[in-house]
């Protein structure tokens, strides 16, 4: 190979796949950080010393690890716009090897809802801001400018595709990119897919708050159930920039769990404004904050059953 001239590393345009390199570092120059995808349009298995998360995984994981492995260990962590480690020697064998490029879209500070059927595109179509778009195989990769946590299957043929997933690179796409819409944070609550709630939040009453009047049938103290219900409306009102939908099912869900051995009536429905009013605070549409805080809710009841 032919060294680069200004680093002294083997070029792209030398590379045994030189395609997929240059691709590679296209996109890195641009900041969106790539890594190499073999058969199967999959990321390469960690090497001996990274298996079964020996290592501890890359210090950009959800569970911040000690791993430096100079090969393209961890899948979309390994990402990187460093030029120097996606020429390195440990990466080559992975770029001789490769037959696409993929990208991290939250390392670019992207998210991709990835429509994987004709239903799904003309649903996104209906439902979402216009953005720009990829197509795809199957269907059409849309982009929005903003980070939120990943997810599959947040409703039929849709994965959200952004902090802790890869996307394949398919193009640069077309349209304006627009920043990423409350609609699409709220799918991680499976708004859709979820079937409707049943009998532990049928109809929401018009009451704002908890408190003992609506728990006659409660064993904790009035002092446990406010103290767990504020902290967990402080987990949902610090949501500000994502996430809040998702907090809601989460405290919901949590909150609920918490009186599965009462004999009731708790006032979970009570209990379940105060936590939709803490969503709708910080920007999440009233629909979805509902759907989300029924769906915990209900999450929690079939759990005990």
């Amino acid at each position: 190979m032919t060294p680069d001239c200004k680093t002294g590393r083997p070029s792209a345009a030398d590379h045994p796949d030189g395609s997929n390199l240059r691709t590679a570092l296209d996109l890195a120059a641009a900041g969106v950080p790539p890594l190499p995808l073999r058969a199967g349009k999959v990321p390469f298995g960690n090497c001996h010393r990274c298996a079964d998360g020996a290592c501890g995984g890359r210090p950009n994981m959800k569970n911040a690890g000690p791993c430096q492995c100079l090969a393209p260990c961890h899948a979309w962590a390994a990402a990187t716009i460093d030029p120097a480690v996606l020429t390195s020697p440990g990466w080559a064998l992975a770029w001789r090897q490769a037959v696409s490029v993929a990208y991290h879209p939250g390392g670019a500070g992207v998210t991709v809802v990835d429509l994987d059927s004709v239903t799904a595109v003309v649903w996104a179509r209906e439902t979402l801001p216009a953005t720009r778009i990829v197509p795809t195989t199957r269907g059409e990769h849309w982009i929005y400018r903003g980070v939120m946590q990943s997810s599959n299957a947040v409703r039929p043929g849709v994965d959200i595709k952004s902090l802790m997933q890869y996307a394949r690179w398919l193009g640069p796409g077309a349209g304006r990119m627009v920043d990423l819409p409350a609609a699409v944070r709220a799918l991680l609550v499976k708004e859709e897919t979820t079937r409707a709630p049943g009998e532990v939040v049928s109809s929401v009453p018009e009451r704002a708050t908890w408190d003992r009047s609506v728990a006659t049938g409660c064993r904790h103290t009035e002092r446990y159930v406010r103290t767990g219900l504020e902290r967990g409306l402080a987990l949902v009102r610090a949501r500000t920039e994502s996430g809040a939908g998702s907090q809601a099912f989460g405290v919901a869900r949590f909150l609920a769990a918490q009186h599965a051995a009462c004999p009731g009536p708790c006032g979970l429905a009570a209990i379940g404004e105060e936590i939709v009013a803490a969503a709708v605070l910080v920007g999440v549409p009233e629909s979805y904050a509902r759907r989300a805080v029924a769906n915990g809710l209900e999450a929690a009841a079939e759990r005990a059953a």
